[in-house]
């Protein structure tokens, strides 16, 4: 008997305040969502496609890098029954050395561009906070919270889309922001 009025007390409708739009601006926390604002902001695409473009650059020279690679092995495999096993191990651990450079020297190029993406998000979030922090004062709120952290928030006090316009209006494309991606 008590489940079943338990369970009949879970179906009901909870009330809610009813919500104005007043409520945001009257509201002491907001909420933002720090990827919509990097990602859907000015600057945040411009850094985005800026790394894109560099790690489609990379790609690139991977591919032509491994295409050489194959081609002198396959060289190499030719010369294996033309050549004394001695002149032959020379020019193999040579060949096995440069591939192990090659690969390292592209690993570090690859972690390099993870890194520059989170020093560019920092840079941003930076830059941000100043222009954050006036959409607080103007919205009268004691805090901005990050809205994955909220348990539970209306929408309303959801300040995203406003933030990402004043970063655009006052970051622009980002450029004097992120440094340039390294050449690959």
């Amino acid at each position: 008997m008590l489940r079943a009025l338990l369970l009949v007390l879970a179906l009901l409708p909870v009330a809610a305040p009813a919500q104005t739009p007043e409520a945001a601006a009257e509201s002491p926390i907001l909420t933002v969502v720090p990827d919509r604002l990097f990602d859907e902001s000015k600057a945040g695409k411009a850094a985005q496609t800026r790394l894109d473009d560099a790690t489609r650059a990379l790609m690139v020279e991977n591919r032509r890098m491994e295409a050489e690679l194959e081609a002198e092995e396959r060289d190499l495999t030719a010369k294996r029954d033309t050549m004394p096993p001695a002149d032959f191990r020379k020019l193999a651990d040579a060949f096995d050395a440069k591939a192990e450079r090659t690969r390292t020297e592209q690993d570090a190029k690859s972690r390099r561009l993870v890194r520059q993406r989170e020093e560019d998000r920092q840079a941003f979030f930076k830059a941000a906070l100043p222009v954050l922090a006036q959409l607080m004062q103007d919205e009268g709120a004691l805090a901005i919270l990050d809205r994955g952290s909220v348990f539970v928030s209306f929408d309303l006090i959801d300040v995203t889309s406003q933030a990402i316009e004043r970063l655009d209006t006052a970051l622009g494309d980002g450029a004097d922001l992120f440094k340039e991606q390294p050449a690959p």
